[in-house]
């Protein structure tokens, strides 16, 4: 695949196109005809994932209503409170949430912290998106997870620009009222699978997601990862190979890796027959360094680097969890890695409007995505694939963190 194509790729990609759309359809669409172009059987594999349809969002303080976006999938109602700004996460800062509406410092919150909150009687959250200083007023629009809620009560959410953050705490606001009224319902997303046989009955599976967040149009994060698995997939589609090569273009990774649990939840009796998973999220940047993340034994991320340095391909290497779908299939206990060029957030931002083809180099896409189709390959012509499927301790306990099993010690 040539740089053309990879920009071709990008081109006909550029919108939004958000977990349970028909835009997100469309892409899965698209990404199946690609692989079928490129002489590859493929399907598109249906899951559920909870939506919501906002019809109304206000927000008030002290009286005056200010901009926001409420949270889909957190409910309808109205609730009113003193505000509590809650920059800290510790024990004594949760336990002045009681009675109140939270103001965090983040943009969304994870499991444990969201326990907290609610046991100690916090009434709502109202989290912030943005930047003080670069003069967009974008607000995120996000969702309450049911990862998160877990087992507790839901309560209403909403974004704020930063800036209207800011001037709460600033001007010593007392009281906020949050409205919200919306459509919740069961919605469907799509995982695309295709296939290049091998000799054997066991493959490697290689995935990446290709939603967005709900701002992005998510040519870096993460077309790019799509575009790489298409690159590998014309690279080897007519070389003999010992294991068999799958496919996976996931949807709705931005809302919790969904698209990729959903797969390892329906093929779990298939498994044991994966040999190793090649996540891609987010290469091809103009600027960057290219990492691998391995959810594996050590040995592995040593060979990458070693791989890299005999092909002149830089690479650092390190065993841990990426935030991305490898992580499923490592839970299960099938060795996984992710590969990344990471540019920073002010050279190729992600999960806002500046995720656009113009931070990508499509010669940097040839370049990573060679270096991935030749470790690939050497993997799939393995005798029998090196990589051991005893995950170490230490990933065991990212893992447990990760997923919210165990606290962060």
């Amino acid at each position: 695949m040539n740089q053309r194509a990879y920009k071709k790729i990008f081109t006909d990609t550029d919108f939004v196109h958000r977990s349970g759309t028909p835009e997100e359809l469309h892409v899965a669409e698209y990404l199946k005809a690609r692989c079928e172009e490129l002489g590859a059987a493929a399907r598109i594999e249906p899951f559920a994932v909870p939506m919501g349809e906002i019809e109304e969002t206000h927000v008030y303080a002290d009286g005056k209503e200010i901009p926001a976006k409420g949270f889909f999938c957190c409910g309808s109602g109205e609730i009113e409170g003193e505000l509590y700004y809650m920059p800290a996460q510790d024990k004594v800062s949760i336990a002045g949430a009681k009675d109140k509406i939270v103001l965090m410092d983040t943009a969304g919150i994870g499991f444990f912290a969201y326990q907290d909150l609610m046991e100690a009687g916090a009434k709502g959250i109202l989290f912030q998106y943005g930047d003080l200083h670069n003069g967009n007023h974008d607000i995120d629009e996000r969702d309450l997870r049911a990862a998160v809620v877990g087992e507790q009560r839901r309560v209403l959410c909403a974004m704020l620009h930063v800036s209207t953050a800011v001037a709460l705490v600033k001007n010593r606001v007392k009281r906020v009222r949050i409205a919200i009224k919306q459509r919740e319902y069961e919605g469907e997303s799509h995982n695309v699978v295709a296939e290049i046989p091998g000799k054997r009955d066991e493959w490697i599976t290689l995935s990446a997601h290709y939603d967005t967040t709900a701002l992005s149009h998510g040519s870096y994060d993460n077309m790019t990862g799509c575009a790489g698995l298409l690159g590998v997939l014309d690279a080897l589609r007519n070389k003999p190979l010992n294991y068999g090569l799958r496919f996976v273009f996931c949807g709705s990774e931005e809302r919790g890796l969904l698209g990729s649990k959903a797969y390892v939840r329906d093929h779990e009796a298939e498994l044991p027959k994966i040999a190793l998973n090649i996540n891609l999220d987010m290469i091809g940047t103009i600027m960057g360094k290219f990492i691998a993340c391995v959810s594996a034994e050590e040995k592995l991320a040593n060979y990458i680097e070693y791989t890299g340095a005999e092909l002149g391909f830089p690479v650092g290497a390190k065993t841990g969890v990426y935030s991305s779908d490898s992580t499923p299939f490592a839970d299960k206990g099938v060795p996984a890695l992710s590969f990344a060029r990471l540019a920073g957030g002010s050279v190729a931002p992600i999960h806002c409007r500046f995720d656009r083809p113009d931070v990508l180099s499509m010669e940097q896409m040839e370049k990573d995505v060679a270096f991935i189709a030749e470790f690939t390959r050497r993997m799939a012509m393995s005798a029998v694939c090196p990589v051991g499927r005893e995950m170490p301790d230490s990933v065991k306990k990212q893992l447990d963190e990760y997923l919210f099993r165990k606290r962060k010690s």
